[in-house]
């Protein structure tokens, strides 16, 4: 089965299924869809005929609906992202809404985003989108692009990285999409979200969410920060680190179209300028040329061209380009050391690509080779440039070159415009008297009255001719390889044989005047300038053909007239130069009255003379006046063409003067809406003033209040220091309650054996009381010692009685001692507690001030009481030590006189 028969088929399974939607009909459509996608044939959708137009038309339709099965769905995505690989393809399904359809298949499906079909339809509208502008004004662009900002902001996933892609193209060069976004909510969350994707692994990731917020941000105050002098080095490094080493080609796409997006912006421009690695940068970036993606190239030549375009960035390329070359130049002058890894030499190679190559890596080429030698042409480093000139002219000679004369009008208009630049650099080479000279040696007039005859023959350059934009584009092309041709030739016309001839020979040509007309009337400068140089050369010849050089210059305008958008200009410039004609008009009808006066009056002067000169015969006479009227006649017929072609010259300036009084009024318009936007700018200038002495007395303030809290911080720095020399002492307090408490269990272990002492004391007692009552007997004489021992024993016990009475009093005074201990226990966690509470004070400085110095009052107090307390229990202490020292001394004045009696 064939393509036309199966595109066919599926518009029939499509009308099918609009009619009865079922799944028989589904199943169709995509059986059908599958053998077109397994056909390949992508380039047929391109084309403008019926049959894939409907098709498109169709599954656009479809894509839409929201009521077909999502596995449809897949596949129509499916089918289209393969058409969307092909770039003229893609150019044609952006005439069928496919963005509009999309946008709508996300919002249906918004529910469930991590379904397939978002993610494929996410895919496609990123591919579809690229260096294309969406109208805002679309059907579901806004929930589209709210669908984006919502799904950025969440957790990455799979989703993440198209939707980074979609919103960077969407922002890029669109101001109604970028108002939207700011229009939004929780933009600041929005804008942290992307600052947060800088720091991302994945450097496609990085590149999306930059591109982003240049879009967004480049002119305000956060792009201000993220773009600043002091950040933008590190960007300038990021920038570059994507372009060397980024994932892929489209990483590098978005990362050169980010970088020529900053480069529009002068200060950045200066910025990078003055970037101390750009030169080494450059080198990896031109390294990238010598690889052997055509679609990459494409975009590498394309940041160097937009490098050119500033002055100070071209000529460091140029430094940077030639540098090695220099080098090389400088040690010797063999062919043999050119290297192919040279810079030059590769651009040389990518300006020579196919025809059939679809990126435009040639035309690229070739004009970065136009700018670079625009560069050197009067400097030093044209010395380095020599050498390649053997390599150069003859791609450029092969481009000059039109082998096949049935090419399409996409091909063809890609030779012409291979052929423009290739024009251009030998203009530019024309420059040097010396390469000139080569030039001479390598181009003929044949290469160039060849170009000039296939334009004459096979491009009609004629503006009523060309209806079509394609056609009017390919017209432009055409002539301007015309131009610049002829300007090549009078260039090298003295140095190359039968140039000359050549080129007199084309400017007296009929055909010329089309090519010479389409570039006087046109609106491009650098045509205008090329045609009137030309014009300059031409008219002194003597068959230069002005007269229908000034008729084509006026069909063409009128023509313009006809075809124009600005209707309303016609109105007043036709009148004007209906006024403007009638005069001369008038002129010419009485000069012509005049020649007839002239010839009557002749005539009879003629017969006059016929009866005086009698002798002379009469068809002598006939012959001499048939002669002067024949002669008069013509010269009469010429001066009527030149009035006349004067006449057209005279409508065609006064429509031009008419169109500069409109332009005129309408610019003095556009200079008042300025000015009061001027005024309205004043004003919001002197409001934002305002806002602005306002804020600065809100940083006084601030400020102010700033040095209070740092005298506030300061003085809680000395309170925590007295904190923790409160710490510190309650620390030594705490070891002292130790020291206590260990000398307090001493005393006990002491008591406890004094106890014992005593008990033991009333033991020997009463065995001296038996020992008494046995020797009652026999100490009789004794008695009245034994009464005095008995009066000493006595008044002992009493003494023991004191003794006990006093250590019970110790005892209690102990269990004293040990509440207190507890007491000081309660008032240490009191205070660890009030500490934590000072720590809290501490962090709320302004607030708690007034409660933390109360608290450190109350402490001060208290730890004077405490240190009170110490010292009266080491009162106490001391008296307990004599005290148990006066114990001491007693059993020790005991035990002798025991020993006394008992020898007794």
């Amino acid at each position: 089965m064939d393509l036309t028969s199966s595109m066919k088929s599926l518009l029939l399974a499509i009308t099918q299924y609009k009619n009865a939607k079922s799944d028989n009909n589904a199943l169709q459509i995509q059986r059908q869809l599958d053998v077109i996608s397994g056909m390949k044939a992508v380039r047929v959708f391109a084309t403008n005929q019926s049959l894939p137009s409907e098709c498109l038309n169709s599954l656009v339709e479809l894509v839409g609906d929201p009521n077909i099965k999502v596995t449809l769905t897949l596949k129509i995505i499916g089918l289209l992202t393969q058409l969307a690989s092909d770039s003229e393809t893609r150019e044609i399904l952006h005439t069928y809404n496919l963005i509009t359809a999309l946008a709508a298949v996300v919002h249906h499906n918004s529910t469930t985003p991590k379904a397939q079909v978002v993610l494929q339809s996410l895919q496609l509208l990123q591919k579809t989108t690229y260096n294309t502008r969406v109208f805002h004004c679309g059907t579901n662009i806004d929930e589209l692009i709210a669908f984006l900002v919502k799904h950025i902001q969440v957790p990455e996933d799979e989703l993440t990285l198209p939707c980074l892609g979609l919103m960077a193209n969407l922002c890029r060069h669109n101001l109604s999409v970028q108002a939207y976004i700011k229009s939004l909510n929780h933009l600041k969350g929005f804008y942290r979200s992307l600052i947060k994707f800088l720091a991302h692994s994945s450097l496609t990731v990085v590149v999306f969410a930059l591109s982003i917020l240049s879009s967004l941000t480049l002119n305000e105050e956060v792009g201000e920060k993220l773009f600043h002098a002091k950040n933008i080095h590190q960007t300038f490094q990021l920038i570059f680190n994507i372009l060397v080493n980024g994932d892929g080609t489209l990483t590098r796409k978005y990362a050169v179209d980010l970088l020529m997006d900053l480069l529009k912006n002068p200060k950045i421009a200066d910025f990078l300028q003055r970037y101390e690695h750009f030169k080494s940068c450059l080198c990896q970036v031109l390294c990238l040329l010598r690889g052997k993606d055509s679609d990459s190239a494409a975009k590498i030549l394309e940041l160097l061209v937009a490098f050119c375009s500033v002055n100070s960035l071209r000529r460091i390329l140029c430094h940077t380009i030639f540098a090695t070359s220099e080098e090389r130049t400088t040690t010797t002058k063999l062919k043999s050391q050119i290297k192919p890894s040279e810079p030059i030499i590769t651009l040389i190679h990518w300006s020579n690509q196919p025809l059939e190559n679809l990126e435009r890596c040639s035309v690229l080429a070739l004009v970065l080779l136009k700018e670079l030698f625009e560069e050197i042409i009067d400097s030093t480093l044209w010395t380095t440039v020599e050498p390649f000139m053997e390599l150069l002219f003859p791609v450029i000679l092969e481009q000059l070159q039109i082998q096949d004369h049935t090419l399409e009008d996409a091909l063809l208009k890609k030779k012409y415009d291979r052929i423009a630049k290739a024009l251009d650099i030998l203009l530019v080479l024309c420059g040097d008297d010396t390469v000139k000279l080569q030039i001479a040696k390598v181009l003929t007039a044949r290469n160039c009255v060849s170009i000039l005859e296939y334009q004459f023959a096979y491009n009609r350059i004629e503006v009523g001719y060309r209806t079509n934009v394609a056609d009017v584009e390919l017209c432009q092309i055409g002539t301007d390889v015309v131009l610049k041709t002829l300007t090549v030739m009078s260039r090298v016309k003295q140095l190359v044989p039968n140039m000359e001839a050549s080129l007199y020979k084309v400017l007296q040509d009929q055909r010329l005047t089309s090519a010479l007309s389409f570039a006087l009337s046109s609106e491009h400068r650098e045509y205008v300038q090329f045609a009137l140089r030309i014009l300059f050369e031409a008219a002194p010849l003597p068959d230069f053909p002005a007269m229908m050089l000034g008729e084509r210059i006026a069909a063409n305008n009128a023509c313009k007239q006809q075809n124009g958008d600005h209707i309303m200009k016609k109105i007043p410039v036709q009148q004007h130069s209906a006024n403007f004609v009638t005069p001369k008009c008038s002129s010419t009808a009485d000069a012509n009255r005049s020649n007839i006066h002239e010839l009557i009056n002749k005539l009879q002067l003629g017969t006059e003379l016929k009866e005086q000169v009698k002798d002379v015969r009469l068809s002598d006479v006939m012959d001499v006046y048939e002669q002067k009227l024949s002669s008069l006649a013509s010269k009469e017929n010429r001066l009527q063409d030149l009035l006349e072609a004067k006449a057209l010259a005279l409508a065609q300036a006064d429509r031009l003067i008419a169109q500069y009084r409109y332009q005129r009024a309408h610019a003095e318009a556009e200079a008042r809406q300025l000015a009061s936007l001027l005024m309205e700018a004043e004003r919001k200038n002197e409001e934002l003033d305002g806002v602005l002495k306002t804020q600065l007395l809100e940083s006084d303030r601030a400020k102010a209040d700033i040095e209070q809290l740092y005298h506030h911080n300061c003085k809680l720095q000395t309170v925590a220091d007295e904190h923790e020399s409160l710490k510190i002492t309650s620390k030594n307090l705490s070891q002292n309650l130790d020291n206590v408490e260990r000398q307090f269990k001493e005393l006990q272990i002491e008591c406890k054996s004094l106890g014992k002492q005593c008990e033991m004391f009333k033991r020997q007692v009463d065995s001296l009381k038996q020992q008494n009552d046995r020797c009652h007997a026999q100490f009789a004489e004794l008695e009245a010692q034994k009464n005095e021992m008995c009066i000493q024993l006595q008044e002992k016990d009493n003494k023991l009685l004191d003794l006990q009475q006093r250590s019970q009093a110790q005892h209690e005074k102990i269990k004293t001692m040990e509440k207190e201990k507890e007491d000081m226990e309660e008032a240490i966690s009191a205070l660890q507690r009030e500490l934590s509470k000072i720590e809290l004070a501490r962090k709320e400085l302004s607030i708690k001030l007034s409660s933390f110095e109360v608290q450190k009052s109350q402490l001060e107090a208290r730890l004077q009481q405490q240190e009170a307390l110490v010292q009266a229990q080491q009162e106490e202490l001391s008296k307990h030590s004599q005290m148990i020292a006066m114990i001491h001394s007693l059993s020790s004045s005991k035990l002798p006189s025991n020993t006394v009696n008992l020898s007794l």
